[in-house]
């Protein structure tokens, strides 16, 4: 959901509605994302099925074995595009934003709240986050229609901050803490993967190796999972998703639509998120918000919605995206 820079979408009906079907899908797999892991990191009886650890090796360990081909085929077949100069180290920094430290706070963030919760900030703070970082670091200066957006956002957000600290006290606030650092690293990347000349795919690849490179030897040596003891069925289903679906698949969907609808209808679908992962929360796990947060999450989505409207300057030059 990073890759919103596109010079605009392909023109005729067929493609819009292609378009949409790419990016319901893209939403889908990201709700059903916090879900998934939910599931397995969510205290039951004071135990977890699994750690945050577990769902991050799973996540880049799969991940890596997936997509290095698409590091090395450059060197194995003619006419595949080469990686720029610079890559590895280019994609070292992309782990240690988009890597595993994203995917650390992520699951940290939902052993600590809801999956409802957790899709309400993550996915709408990183275009808040993105905007305020391009402002302040690039000069790209929102608009009235943004700045509005990213406004409702942030009251949208403190408003369901709040709710959930007066029912879930400060747990509830540091695993939206969690959330929100998160955010601001999944920003950062967003800035970066821009003037970095990678396609999709090739950032992809490098995340998940270097994440395995950098989190692997260490969670074996240290011990720090127990995969050993969770049941073989949600190791498989942690590792289809976080590995397949959130590695590769997502990252083909969500850039196809992209380029079928153009950045702002594709980014806006960012608003669906909290609202589809809300849905799957209390249908697959039970966890309900109550009215205060279900108004909260409503002016989040609005202000999404808003800050879509009106692409920045930095999104409107940039390269379409490539996989």
């Amino acid at each position: 959901m990073t890759q919103a820079e596109t010079t605009g979408p392909a023109s005729g009906p067929g493609n819009t509605l292609r378009g949409v079907l790419w990016a319901a899908l893209s939403v889908a797999i990201f709700s059903g994302w916090f879900v998934v892991t939910r599931f397995s990191v969510a205290e039951a009886g004071g135990v977890s099925t699994l750690t945050v650890w577990d769902i991050t090796v799973l996540r880049f360990g799969v991940g890596a074995v997936i997509l290095l081909p698409v590091l090395l085929a450059p060197w194995l077949m003619r006419g595949r595009r080469r990686l720029p100069p610079g890559a590895g180290r280019e994609g070292l920094l992309f782990a240690l934003l988009w890597g595993a430290p994203f995917v650390l706070l992520i699951a940290l963030g939902l052993q600590l709240t809801s999956a409802a919760r957790a899709a309400a900030v993550t996915p709408t703070m990183m275009p808040v986050f993105a905007g305020l970082f391009g402002w302040l670091l690039l000069g790209d200066r929102p608009g009235r229609l943004r700045l509005a957006g990213y406004a409702a956002i942030a009251a949208g957000l403190l408003g369901l901050i709040l709710a959930g600290a007066g029912l879930h006290g400060m747990r509830a606030v540091a695993g939206f803490a969690a959330m929100l650092g998160a955010a601001a690293l999944w920003a950062i990347y967003t800035l970066r993967f821009r003037r970095s000349g990678l396609t999709a795919l090739q950032s992809a690849a490098l995340i998940c190796v270097w994440s395995a490179l950098l989190v692997v030897p260490g969670y074996l040596i240290l011990g720090l999972g127990q995969l050993q003891a969770a049941p073989l069925h949600e190791v498989l289903v942690q590792a289809g998703y976080q590995g397949v679906l959130m590695s590769v698949v997502a990252v083909i969907t969500f850039n196809r639509a992209i380029a079928l609808l153009g950045p702002a209808a594709a980014t806006a679908m960012i608003a669906l998120i909290p609202v589809t992962a809300s849905l799957l929360a209390f249908l697959v796990l039970g966890e309900a918000l109550s009215p205060a947060e279900i108004v909260a999450v409503l002016v989040i989505v609005a202000g999404v919605l808003l800050a879509s409207r009106s692409p920045s300057p930095a999104m409107s030059s940039t390269p379409s995206p490539r996989h």
